[in-house]
């Protein structure tokens, strides 16, 4: 097994994040190149995944201490920098904070198990949820008290639990052992049909179901979040920024944000994916849908198995691909979600992404990802 240089770990890899990191530290300029790459998940990569993408990929459930210690047994002793961006998603906020605690602790004991361990940094990823707090449903999103932004880095951590909290703080534990880093995502854009938040593929999907009923394309959001701002994170930029201060001793033991460098309002989203679809725009409606939009997008199923057949799509699950209660969840919030980028500027990190460019980005990799024949998407 050859190892020797920049070794890295990527748990989580068949998600949005964790692919667009693997494909970035396979380009001959990513900082630290050459580098080996391993990738891990709880299930093995999709049919679309590109096998040359990775050195290695080693399947384990993270939660499952003995399995995660055989199953990085062989590479161990060789990952240099672990990339974390697995993520388990529970009812409470107490049982994501137990789960994902265990899976950070039980890789990092299977990595530095017995000694003789090269890895030298984390790079964790996780999200503006650090400043606002945990929201799994309307009840949840009912107490997010006075939010203060833009966001920054340096903002007290809210007086509550979240597993966020947590999992930096198993990172400090490790210094000075190992140096980390922590990166703060908002609203990711990418394509994986393995990603548990994929807002761009559910406004996808929605568009192609509406089309195929001949139904409105409603925006089931509030006017306040149709015309104020919003920020994204392109998950190729936030790849970069990983890998970037992964191989600079200056960001050593700090926390990102990580957004594109700009924002848009959802009335240019809406407009765009309307287009890109060929649905007719729909402008905010004066009453606001209400939460049983989501109950009744969930009833869909049998519409998109209909559209999957009939297009000859990769066979999708609707309860598998799109994420309903996390869509109306941002579109509802009462505060624009916008984080600041300086610190990330002044570190060095001074990369960008136009969002609206993002989305027909990603739109077409949904059309023929990795030239799969057999596509996520379909337009017309």
């Amino acid at each position: 097994m050859e190892t020797e240089g920049s070794v890295a770990l990527i748990v989580g890899v068949t998600g949005m994040a964790g692919f667009s990191i693997a494909q970035a530290l396979k380009r001959p300029e990513a900082p630290g190149a050459p580098w080996t790459v391993y990738g891990s998940s709880r299930r093995p990569p999709p049919s679309w995944f590109p096998e040359t993408t990775l050195d290695r990929f080693l399947q384990l459930d993270a939660l499952d201490r003995d399995w995660t210690v055989r199953a990085l047994a062989p590479v161990a002793a060789h990952v240099t920098h672990l990339f974390w961006v697995a993520l388990a998603s529970r009812e409470s906020e107490e049982e994501n904070i137990q789960a994902n605690s265990a899976m950070m602790a039980n890789v990092l004991r299977a990595l530095v198990l017995g000694g003789g361990s090269r890895l030298r940094h984390v790079a964790l990823q996780t999200g503006t949820k650090h400043y606002f707090g945990p929201f799994v449903d309307t009840v949840s999103m009912s107490r997010i008290g006075p939010v203060e932004v833009p966001f920054r880095e340096d903002a007290p951590r809210l007086p509550y639990p979240q597993f966020y909290y947590a999992l930096e703080d198993i990172l400090s534990s490790y210094t000075p052992k190992l140096t980390w880093t922590v990166h703060r995502s908002s609203l990711i854009f990418g394509a994986s049909t393995c990603s548990v938040n994929n807002l761009l593929l559910t406004l996808a999907v929605y568009a192609l179901i509406c089309r195929h009923e001949g139904s409105p394309y409603v925006y089931p959001g509030t006017g306040y979040t149709w015309s104020h701002f919003c920020d994204a994170s392109d998950s190729g930029l936030l790849a970069e920024q990983q890998i970037w201060a992964a191989m600079s001793p200056a960001a050593k033991y700090q926390a990102f944000n990580c957004t594109n460098g700009d924002v848009f309002t959802w009335r240019s989203i809406w407009k765009l994916v309307s287009e890109l679809f060929h649905v007719d725009f729909s402008d905010c409606p004066s009453k606001p849908v209400g939460p049983t939009w989501v109950g009744e997008m969930k009833k869909k199923a049998h519409v998109w198995d209909a559209i999957v057949e009939e297009n000859g799509l990769l066979k999708t699950s609707l309860e598998g691909i799109a994420t309903f209660e996390a869509l109306y969840a941002v579109l509802n919030f009462g505060f624009q979600h916008v984080c600041s980028m300086n610190k990330s500027r002044e570190y060095g990190f001074v990369k960008s992404v136009d969002t609206l460019k993002s989305v027909r980005k990603w739109v077409e990799r949904f059309e023929g990802y990795e030239h799969n024949p057999q596509r996520l998407m379909e337009r017309m």
